[in-house]
């Protein structure tokens, strides 16, 4: 777990529905902001559960024994030696117990941003589980140059941990999709006809699309189509195409490219009030109050 890495390029089939899907899906996860601050490694004995602050998200690496994981919804799991755990809400009422032997745990500690993409965020399940044989390709080099940067610290050190934690949460939502396990909105860029109408969309953010536009780029019905992109996505495709360009708009706003009104314009709406109304709706705040 602790080699030197020989290889971390990002290969282009790491998402299967084609490239195309790759650069939607890095659109998408650019929109999903988090902060890392805390990674260590944690030995735990015999019997004994693992402790997790319960109002943080977690990524965890099994560097050495198993952990055996109770109280979630589904089956029950066992995390082998160099397999990952996502728990994109906290432990919630998971119990992680060490199995049958003490194991090594590096732990890594994070939040999302909550006003990035939302809905997104509570779509996710519980936990996400890869394994070591799945993900070794680009996970043993991340732990590597994660735990030098924890064990011998220099400046900058605080970055480049949220930094590589960051990382870790994009290629493991990136190989869950690839491995066929996603559900929610993932599902849905792998689900080719759903995938269509999420590009376009993201494309053209300020095109007023309406229901049977949409359907048409998906192939579909319109009562079909927009109860499959529902399923999928955790979102009405208007709702959907409402967060994105608010998004959208918060990062232009942070950046200061122009003037409340114009960034409103930029994104589809046709009058300053409607587009304030529409953000402090979805962020709680007025436009203004990000300048």
């Amino acid at each position: 777990m602790t080699d030197p890495p020989k290889d971390l390029t990002d290969r282009p089939e790491i998402v299967s529905a084609g490239a195309e899907n790759a650069d939607l899906l890095s659109q998408v996860l650019a929109q999903i902001r988090l902060n890392g601050d805390r990674v260590q490694a944690r030995t735990v004995s015999h019997g004994e559960p693992l402790k997790l602050d319960i109002d943080a998200a977690h990524v965890l690496v099994v560097a050495a024994g198993a952990l055996q994981v109770g109280g979630s919804a589904g089956q029950p799991l066992v995390l082998d030696t160099g397999d990952l755990m996502l728990l994109p809400r906290g432990p919630g009422a998971a119990r992680l117990v060490a199995s049958p032997e003490p194991a090594t745990v590096i732990v890594c500690r994070f939040w999302f941003d909550p006003y990035s993409l939302r809905g997104m965020i509570a779509a996710l399940p519980d936990l996400i589980h890869i394994r070591h044989e799945e993900g070794a390709e680009w996970l043993d080099g991340m732990v590597h140059f994660m735990m030098r940067e924890t064990t011998d610290p220099q400046p900058g050190a605080a970055l480049m941990i949220s930094r590589i934690i960051d990382l870790l949460v994009i290629r493991t939502l990136r190989t869950w999709v690839h491995l066929g396990h996603s559900s929610g909105w993932l599902s849905g860029l792998s689900d080719a006809r759903i995938a269509r109408v999420l590009k376009a969309m993201h494309e053209r953010p300020m095109q007023p699309w309406r229901i049977d536009e949409l359907a048409g780029l998906a192939g579909m019905s319109r009562s079909g189509f927009a109860e499959r992109f529902t399923e999928l996505v955790g979102r009405s495709p208007l709702r959907y195409q409402n967060e994105w360009r608010l998004s959208l708009a918060r990062d232009m706003l942070a950046r200061r490219e122009a003037r409340v009104g114009e960034i409103g314009l930029r994104v589809g709406y046709t009058s300053e009030a409607a587009f304030s109304r529409a953000y402090k709706a979805l962020f709680g705040h007025p436009p203004r109050d990000e300048i």
